[in-house]
């Protein structure tokens, strides 16, 4: 990354943090992804069960790993051998002590919005998991509600949507079509601008650009 970037990164963070802060998320700005993990394991009690959504950021921070070496009970929907043992550890996950995703975008006043296909990520964020941690790049910080819809169906989605084996006009146009497909990752929007019950939703920010 380049050090400007860096430099801007550790500067906009913790701004974010107390942003966040004061729409009643537990907000933490940590600069580097080994701070990052280190709070996260932190902040998740030892006898919660953890379970995820699907996140490219808690693959790049090595997490699913350093939770099963730290003892947790790991409930991991690519354990299932078959759709139908997955879409059942799926719904229980909803049930988890905590739960972790990222985000798709974070306002610079302190809201998350996010975007679903099947609806469990957003599902799990909303209600159900004792916590939610979201783990998200600072490349994902956006100016406002706005930039964060166009961040994500104009950038995000479209970039995703190549992860999966789909038949979306994103997948193949590299742009958002509004499309109704069957297979669209664009199925439920979720604007959260309130952390309720308050402390629920803990967000680790990290200065790095991590995830699409």
């Amino acid at each position: 990354m380049l050090d400007p970037v860096k430099k801007l990164f550790d500067i906009k963070g913790p701004k974010v943090a107390e942003a966040l802060t004061k729409r009643h998320f537990e907000a933490y700005y940590c600069s580097d992804k080994e701070a990052a993990v280190k709070k996260i394991l932190e902040i998740i009690p030892k006898n919660h069960s953890v379970a995820w959504g699907g996140t490219m950021t808690m693959d790049q921070l090595g997490l699913k790993d350093k939770l099963a070496a730290a003892g947790y009970a790991l409930i991991d929907r690519d354990k299932g051998a078959t759709p139908e043992e997955r879409e059942l550890i799926m719904h229980k996950a909803l049930n988890c002590g905590s739960f972790i995703m990222s985000s798709n975008a974070i306002t610079e006043d302190g809201q998350l919005f996010n975007i679903d296909g099947k609806g469990n990520r957003v599902a799990a964020l909303i209600y159900g998991p004792e916590n939610v941690i979201i783990i998200a790049g600072m490349n994902k910080v956006v100016q406002n509600m706005d930039a964060a819809y166009d961040r994500v169906r104009g950038y995000a989605a479209p970039a995703n949507a190549q992860r999966f084996d789909i038949d979306t006009p994103c997948k193949k146009i590299g742009e958002c079509a509004d499309c109704l497909s069957g297979s669209t990752i664009c199925a439920q929007f979720v604007q959260t601008r309130i952390c309720k019950p308050a402390g629920r939703i803990k967000v680790v920010l990290i200065g790095e650009e991590l995830g699409i």
